[in-house]
C-alpha cells in the first residue's frame, strides 16, 4: 500500500517518489527542472498529480533548496526561479491541494535519522557539505523547527577568526562578510587553494590529488575550519552522531580525517560524536520530504 510520496527538487531536475508502508521506494518520476518560474510550478503541480494517480489525498511532501519567509510566504532560493514568489502556495494552487514544503536539508536529516546512519540516535546532526552547507538538527525522531525556518543554515555562521586570519574575508551570498559557507563548501575549498597558491582546481580535484604538498595543506585547513564549526554545533546541541551528506562528503578518507580533526578541538576529556555518513543515497531528500508530510497529516 502507498503510504506517502516526496518530491525532491533541485536545480536541474524533479524527481517524485512513492513510498509503502515499509519506507520503500516503490516508483520514480523524473522529469528536467523548468528554468522559468510558471512552467516550473505546473511541472510541480503535475509531480503532485503523478503522486495521487496512486492514492487521492495521498500525503505529499517537497524537499527543495532555499527558504520560506513565514511572514510573507514568499520563497529565496538559489538555483531555482522562484525567489520572491509565493513557491508554496503556488504550487498547492495549481495542484488544487496542499502540499507540505520543506528545506531539502532538513529532509535529509529526518530521513537519515529516521531511516539512515542516524537510526537509534536521540539526538542527530546533519551536515550536508556540497555547493552549500546547511544541514539540520532531529530529536526523538523530529526535525527541530522554530518560527523563522532558518534553524540548519550552519553555513551562515562566522568563520572562527583564530583560523582564518591569513584567510581571505568573501562576501557571501546571504548578504554577509565571512560566512562558513565562503570557505567551508565545496566551492570555498578551490577558494582556499587559489588563496594559498594560485591554482585553479575544482573541489574534487583537489580531494583527488591530495598526495601534492599544497593540495594537503589545502585540506588540512579545510579540515581545521570544518571541524571548528562542528564542535561549535556540538556545544550547542550535544548530538549523539554528525552525518555527513552531500558532494565533498564522498571523499575518500573524509571521516577518518575529520573525526582526528575534531578529536583535536574537542573539549578535553570529553571526547566527540561519532561522524557518519549518509545512507540514503538519492531517496534521502524524497524519503524525508514524504515523512514530513506523512507525519504532519496524522498529528
Amino acid at each position: 500500500m502507498i503510504i506517502a510520496a516526496g518530491i525532491d527538487l533541485g536545480g536541474t531536475k524533479i524527481e517524485a517518489q512513492v513510498f509503502d508502508a515499509t519506507w520503500a521506494k516503490v516508483d520514480t518520476r523524473r522529469v528536467p527542472t523548468p528554468k522559468d518560474y510558471n512552467a516550473l510550478v505546473a511541472e510541480m503541480a503535475a509531480a503532485v498529480a503523478w503522486a495521487e494517480g496512486f492514492a487521492p489525498g495521498l500525503p505529499v511532501g517537497i524537499a527543495a533548496a532555499g527558504l520560506v519567509n513565514p511572514l510573507t510566504g514568499l520563497a529565496l532560493t538559489a538555483n531555482l526561479p522562484a525567489t520572491g514568489r509565493p513557491f508554496p502556495a503556488d504550487i498547492a494552487t495549481a495542484a488544487g491541494r496542499g502540499v507540505v514544503y520543506i528545506n531539502d536539508c532538513r529532509a535529509q536529516a529526518l530521513s537519515e535519522a529516521q531511516f539512515g546512519a542516524a537510526r537509534g540516535f536521540k539526538t542527530a546532526l546533519a551536515l550536508n557539505l556540497g555547493t552549500g552547507l546547511a544541514g539540520g538538527i532531529v530529536v526523538n525522531g523530529r526535525l527541530l523547527e522554530g518560527p523563522s525556518g532558518t534553524g540548519g543554515e550552519f553555513g551562515h555562521f562566522a568563520l572562527p577568526a583564530h583560523l582564518t586570519r591569513d584567510l581571505p574575508l568573501v562576501a557571501c551570498g546571504c548578504g554577509r562578510m565571512g560566512c562558513t559557507e565562503t570557505l567551508i563548501a565545496g566551492p570555498g575549498l578551490s577558494r582556499l587553494l587559489h588563496h594559498r597558491t594560485g591554482r585553479q582546481l575544482r573541489a574534487e580535484e583537489i580531494v583527488a590529488g591530495r598526495a601534492d604538498p599544497d593540495l594537503a595543506a589545502v585540506w588540512q585547513t579545510w579540515l581545521g575550519l570544518t571541524a571548528e564549526l562542528i564542535h561549535t554545533l556540538i556545544m550547542v546541541v550535544d548530538p549523539g552522531c554528525v552525518v555527513l551528506a552531500g558532494g565533498l562528503s564522498r571523499a575518500p578518507g573524509l571521516v577518518g580525517d575529520l573525526s582526528d580533526a575534531l578529536t583535536r578541538v574537542a573539549l578535553p576529556g570529553y571526547g566527540a560524536p561519532p561522524i557518519l555518513l549518509a545512507e540514503g543515497g538519492d531517496t534521502t531528500g524524497a524519503r524525508g520530504a514524504a515523512f514530513a508530510a506523512f507525519a504532519q497529516g496524522r498529528a
